[in-house]
């Protein structure tokens, strides 16, 4: 997603335009079936036991993918020219989607679905072949049962497996409409921190704030997505099974209210001037940015 923000520190033309807003259509589409596929792929196939940390770790790599994004911009508009500036960050995006591609067709199903279509057969095979352990063990028995109980009581409660048997179960179930209505709220709150919105307008944001030049805020830009990066690593290194989940969302979320009324406070009635030095306070604008990204 980053990529685009190269092509609006050059001149394109109106061609240009058009291929960038055609291949972010198509690429939102990608990107939100992944959002939302890939996490549950990894949970049905993971060991219970590290089945959270397995999903947490695809959120790493969803900001480190995004880090290596920025400095792909930094870097394409300090050694390219012309419109390779944003034609090559914006064929930079289909590197990793053939790499997801090709690397599904070596997949299989997961255990859970192909028990869901009724094929046991294969779903033994495939539970063996990701436990690493031969169809007999106890283990590999044990979460066949256990499989087999759930999907069970589940089609017992909704007399059926279809799209309109999953709805019902969802939403007549109290406690699943409850884990559904928080699911959702959840995600409608994060996406309302204003994350999306750093992460396309940062250099825009800081050149708001003062830093001068496409380059130097492309690189604050950069430096954005490793202070992301990293402090996602060490939350779900050191944190998150310390902290708790519940706990970990109240005290970050407070951080990022804090830091974001910061900003937005020192824009509105204290902003840079251009041609001038940056003001005190605005340096502490610009590590309330990098606070954010640390909280987020």
């Amino acid at each position: 997603m980053p990529l685009r923000w190269t092509a609006s520190q050059t001149v394109v033309d109106s061609v240009g335009w058009s291929l960038i807003r055609q291949c972010s259509f198509v690429a939102g589409l990608g990107l939100g079936a992944a959002t939302m596929l890939t996490p549950t792929y990894i949970s049905e196939n993971a060991p219970r036991a590290i089945r959270g940390m397995l999903v947490a770790f695809y959120q790493l790599f969803e900001t480190m993918g995004a880090m290596v994004a920025f400095w792909i911009n930094y870097g394409a508009l300090l050694h390219l020219e012309g419109n390779t500036t944003w034609q090559v960050p914006l064929a930079m995006q289909m590197l990793p989607a053939l790499l997801l591609f090709f690397g599904m067709l070596l997949c299989n199903e997961s255990p859970r679905f192909l028990a869901k279509q009724d094929n046991w057969e294969k779903a033994t095979s495939v539970l063996s072949h990701v436990r690493n352990l031969p169809v007999e063990h106890p283990y590999v028995q044990a979460e066949l049962l256990e499989m087999q109980a759930q999907l069970d009581e589940e089609r017992a409660k909704v007399q059926g497996s279809g799209f309109l048997a999953l709805q019902k179960e969802m939403w007549t179930i109290p406690g699943n409409r409850k884990r559904a209505l928080i699911s959702i709220g959840l995600m409608i709150c994060q996406q309302m921190t204003g994350t999306n919105a750093i992460n396309y307008y940062a250099p825009t944001i800081f050149t708001d704030l003062g830093i001068t030049g496409n380059a130097n805020s492309l690189f604050a830009t950069g430096v954005y997505g490793i202070v992301k990066m990293v402090s996602c690593g060490l939350f779900l290194t050191f944190l998150a099974d310390t902290l708790g989940r519940k706990l970990s969302l109240v005290w970050t979320g407070c951080a990022m209210g804090f830091f974001m009324f910061y900003i937005g406070f020192y824009v509105r009635f204290d902003p840079p001037l251009a041609g001038h030095a940056v003001p005190p306070a605005g340096y502490v604008a610009l590590v309330a940015v990098y606070l954010f990204a640390a909280a987020l």
